[in-house]
């Protein structure tokens, strides 16, 4: 018998899918091109930049036949820029725009993201950051510059945010909510069981609650029934 799912993405699946996510990369070879599912691959040839989605270049990578370039915010200059500003506000930075399409009843997402290719912004996170980062740092330390301080960074960056979602949450009542602006991908995998566990439990003392107030209310109606009928026979009697 299989076990039920849980709700949602599970950390391994959405590492998975970012691996759909655009990098650029700088061949070491001539490749041809390739037709895809997911759309036609470029042909590779050196020295010139090419954005291919990460899996392959990560496969690339390793077959010493491609670098790659980390993308902007990848660097210790921006980390530490973007962890000075998450320091110092409770809300969290932004991500990237999304960009401007012909038509906008088309839903964009990646792969059709450029967030982590040479060209992203590099004063902020994408939606796969944490993913990304930690796919470069363990396949292609030597293609980032400082990678035992980007590492560091990285570490620093994401307790402050986890603690800022833990923060959300334990003051999350009846009348409130937990704004998740600018959380990633894999915060909201991590997180989820937490916070979950937080609003079930929520449910069970709300639902308490609202037991106890009725069960008031009809003991306060049988009380004033029982004083109303004490009163009639007085009024008998009399």
């Amino acid at each position: 018998m299989a076990l039920p799912l849980p709700p949602g993405l599970t950390p391994p699946e959405v590492a998975f899918l970012c691996e759909m996510e655009l990098v650029t990369v700088i061949p070491r070879q001539r490749l041809d091109g390739l037709q895809l599912l997911g759309g036609p691959i470029p042909p590779l040839n050196p020295p010139y930049r090419t954005p291919i989605p990460l899996w392959l270049a990560l496969l690339l990578k390793r077959q010493r036949r491609a670098n790659i370039l980390p993308p902007p915010w990848l660097s210790p200059s921006s980390l530490d820029a973007i962890l000075q500003y998450e320091t110092s506000s409770p809300q969290f930075s932004d991500q990237p725009p999304l960009p401007r399409t012909a038509n906008a009843s088309i839903p964009t997402s990646p792969p059709f993201l450029l967030d982590a290719t040479a060209d992203a912004p590099p004063d902020v996170l994408p939606y796969h950051w944490l993913e990304i980062g930690e796919m470069l740092l363990e396949a292609a330390s030597d293609d980032i510059p400082e990678p035992d301080t980007v590492r560091r960074l990285m570490r620093d960056l994401r307790e402050v945010r986890m603690a800022k979602i833990r923060a959300g949450v334990e003051v999350l009542d009846g009348a409130r909510e937990v704004r998740m602006n600018g959380v990633g991908a894999m915060e909201v995998a991590e997180s989820r069981a937490f916070i979950g566990g937080v609003v079930d439990g929520l449910r069970k003392i709300g639902a308490g609650k609202e037991t106890s107030r009725r069960e008031r209310e009809a003991e306060e109606r049988e009380s004033g029934m029982g004083r109303g009928g004490d009163d009639e026979d007085d009024d008998m009697d009399t």
